[in-house]
């Protein structure tokens, strides 16, 4: 099925037979490989760094085995809300989020809220995120973050919304905030391009969440993240892009794209010990669960019908 059809992927079954047994050239290489399922659980394909082939780089994705895409709404900072929904549009394998990055906390108006909440009932959108604090960067001041993070942890909660967490050195705040306000919801979502601690983790987890590593994963001074990959329990554990940034070992350098997923999915397969077909299938069965999820939260989520 090529990325522009309007007919949606088949969801995979719940065993491990989500690979497919057919055979294709890599885009961008000439060797024959196997083609399986993935998810990529975070791109920002709306970033103009992508103005120039954004087609071509879907076309890659799904000649790659990308089935299933999220499609962040928060990257490019709250003047462009729907940019995950244009992501999307006449893709019904591509899923949208909405949401204020914390580097944009301080632009944040009372009309950028109002927006998010129209958005909110859109029923392709699957999550609230790229939401929560970094304190790495500071483009925003600590309290701005906090403020706009906890009022959009509401906003998902009255929408019976999942969120997509964003935590750079800010883990004790960032976990605080989600014991104190999101847990009791029981509505979970992602923890995206890890890259706490296994305590920070098992807190995570223990709030819902699922774990998505990116292309730091197959950095070679990564070990202390693979450890934790390779604690993870094996049911919650994603994998993404975050591109274009943090392109994965061996594209280390260039700009990412989702075609280049399937890098940090071989990686983790080395990490828990098995093929990256079994890892490939273990992360987009849980991709699909998490799915799953938002249909049981009482959310009509039409994109993951």
């Amino acid at each position: 099925m090529p990325p522009d059809s309007t007919k949606r992927a088949e969801p995979a079954p719940e065993t491990g037979s989500i690979l497919s047994v057919a055979k294709t050239e890599r885009t961008e290489a000439t060797e024959k490989t196997e083609l399986f399922s993935l998810a990529d659980s975070h791109t920002h394909l709306e970033s103009s760094e992508f103005d120039g082939d954004r087609e071509q780089v879907f076309k890659r994705a799904w000649a790659s085995g990308v089935r299933y895409l999220v499609a962040i709404g928060s990257g490019s900072g709250p003047h462009r809300l729907r940019a995950g929904l244009e992501m999307a549009e006449g893709r019904d394998w591509v899923y949208p989020t909405i949401g204020i990055h914390p580097h944009e906390a301080r632009l944040a108006t009372e009309e950028h809220f109002a927006e998010l909440a129209r958005l909110a009932a859109e029923p392709r959108v699957i999550a609230v995120g790229e939401i929560g604090l970094d304190y790495h960067y500071d483009h925003s001041p600590r309290d701005a973050q906090q403020t706009v993070f906890r009022r959009q942890l509401e906003l998902a909660e009255a929408n019976r919304l999942p969120v997509v967490i964003h935590c750079r050195e800010a883990w004790p705040d960032c976990l605080r905030i989600l014991e104190e306000q999101w847990k009791r919801t029981g509505l979970g979502g992602i923890f995206h391009c890890f890259s706490g601690s296994f305590d920070d983790a098992r807190r995570g987890l223990d709030a819902g969440f699922y774990i998505s590593f990116a292309g730091p994963l197959t950095f070679p001074k990564a070990a202390d993240l693979r450890d934790v990959a390779a604690r993870v329990p094996w049911d919650r554990v994603l994998v993404e892009t975050d591109c274009p940034f943090l392109a994965p070992v061996p594209q280390r350098g260039k700009r990412n794209e989702p075609s280049f997923v399937r890098y940090v999915a071989e990686q983790m397969g080395i990490v828990r010990g098995v093929s990256a077909q079994e890892a490939a299938a273990a992360t987009t069965r849980n991709f699909l669960t998490f799915l799953g999820k938002i249909r049981r939260s009482g959310r009509s989520a039409a994109a993951a019908s």
